[in-house]
């Protein structure tokens, strides 16, 4: 039996029950309204039924077509001037194909931020312009504005890595030794092979054999070590001690005598030794001095001024903050670095520096290099050989987006992935391109054509 009601009737309904919405309910039937000539605005309560049973009718027309004409009825039925005329009027929901419809188009804006800050531009390593024998330098620095985003200022350098060797062989984890067995007993040929066959950009001679409880290695000899490494490689060295707070100032020292005119990068001055010597080492003989502090934003910013009572240029100076990796307290060390650059490119000068990040750290983490996990309970951790290499990448990916400017790393493949990613996110295409850019607001249409530019089967 068929009943005809109101929609006034039905209003009153769904209000008794508190009725918010239909669902599985079929209403069959014509609608009728009446409207009063020159159009009417329907009650609210009214207008809310009328939702609720066209967006619950049974129509049968495909999803979005079934949007469309339920958003036509309502148009119709609530705008001001609908069924004008007197008497009653049917509301007709006109069935619009698919077709017609389509999204919005629209400009995609990014917030941009003004930042007052610039940080420090860095060149280390002197071709023979310079007066030195580089093949090339590097710049690392000069950005106006967070990491990778080139929506505010588009970064003038992209990252860049430098991959370790050491003055005598040392026990490294098996994933990373298996690549240098046949060059640990020469710094000159491990240097080489960075270069030739990982694509360093940079060096790192770690001179550890001057450590009084190691080998005890003269000053003079680990100069040695440095022109040897000079000779076997063209691309900008960084040169760096034992850590030990009594023999690294002098090893230093004669480190840098013997580099001269290279423009290498002094590792380092810090507050636990004899920061002025080095320092003023680094600045006698022309070369960048790596300004280094443990976790601690203070620390940083006296060190660094006290390099400027020295005479140390601005542009002379990268810090490093430390890096814990992962596994070993990264969460500190993205926090502290994040905290400075933030602070630089706010106007804080005492820290507006490249960053320097001693990414190698991650090996540290047992879980980078044991076999195994010590607890009988633990679950698989995987190959060694894989975490590793992962645990180095993740720390470097991390505290690049955190703010670091430079990489010192050890695995090469690690290095080439940290490389290779930090690139793209810079601008360039990949490595066949390297220096081009590419629109980061056309990072929508970037699609396989940029995956398979930066990608890797490794």
């Amino acid at each position: 039996m068929e009943k005809e009601i109101t929609l006034a009737d039905i209003a009153k309904i769904l209000e008794k029950y508190e009725i918010v919405e239909l669902e599985d309910v079929k209403i069959k039937g014509d609608i009728e309204l009446e409207l009063a000539e020159g159009g009417m605005a329907l009650p609210p309560s009214i207008a809310q039924a009328l939702q609720s049973i066209i967006s619950a009718a049974h129509i049968s027309l495909s999803t979005t077509e079934a949007i469309a004409t339920t958003a036509q009825a309502l148009q119709s039925i609530l705008s001001p001037g609908a069924g004008t005329g007197a008497g009653v009027q049917k509301a007709q929901i006109p069935a619009t194909p698919a077709k017609e419809l389509g999204l919005i188009r629209t400009e995609f804006k990014v917030a941009k931020t003004e930042w007052k800050g610039q940080i420090e531009e860095v060149t280390i390593g002197a071709t023979s312009a310079d007066g030195g024998t580089r093949e090339a330098t590097v710049t690392i620095g000069g950005e106006k504005a967070l990491p990778f985003y080139n929506f505010d200022y588009q970064m003038p350098h992209p990252p860049v890595i430098s991959v370790d060797c050491f003055d005598m062989p040392i026990t490294l984890a098996k994933a990373v030794r298996g690549h240098y067995e046949d060059v640990m007993e020469d710094p000159g040929e491990w240097a080489k092979k960075n270069v030739r066959e990982f694509g360093a950009d940079m060096v790192t001679i770690h001179l550890i054999s001057t450590d009084p409880t190691i080998k005890d290695t003269p000053a003079r000899e680990a100069a040695k070590t440095v022109e040897d490494v000079l000779q076997a490689v063209k691309v900008p060295l960084v040169i760096g001690g034992s850590g030990n707070p009594d023999k690294d100032p002098g090893v230093l020292e004669a480190a840098a005598e013997a580099a001269e005119g290279e423009r290498c990068l002094i590792a380092s001055a810090n507050l636990n030794m004899d920061y002025e010597r080095i320092a003023k080492a680094a600045l006698n003989h022309g070369h960048v001095i790596l300004s280094w502090t443990q976790l601690d934003i203070n620390a940083q910013k006296t060190l660094n001024r006290y390099l400027f009572k020295l005479g140390v240029p601005r542009e002379d100076i990268v810090i490093d903050p430390t890096t814990a990796a992962l596994g070993y307290g990264l969460d500190y060390a993205f926090t502290n670095i994040e905290r400075m650059r933030i602070s630089a490119l706010k106007g804080d000068t005492d820290l507006a520096f490249p960053i320097s990040c001693g990414i190698t750290n991650a090996w540290g983490a047992r879980e980078a290099w044991m076999k195994d996990s010590p607890i009988k309970e633990d679950s698989d951790w995987g190959p060694a050989k894989y975490r590793g290499p992962l645990y180095e990448i993740m720390t470097g990916l991390t505290l690049g987006i955190a703010g670091g400017d430079m990489f010192m790393m050890m695995h090469p493949k690690a290095a080439a992935a940290v490389k290779r990613v930090t690139q793209m996110l810079f601008g360039a295409t990949g490595a066949e391109d390297e220096g081009k850019k590419v629109k980061l607001e056309d990072w929508v249409t970037w699609g396989g054509e940029m995956d398979k530019k930066v990608g890797s089967k490794d």
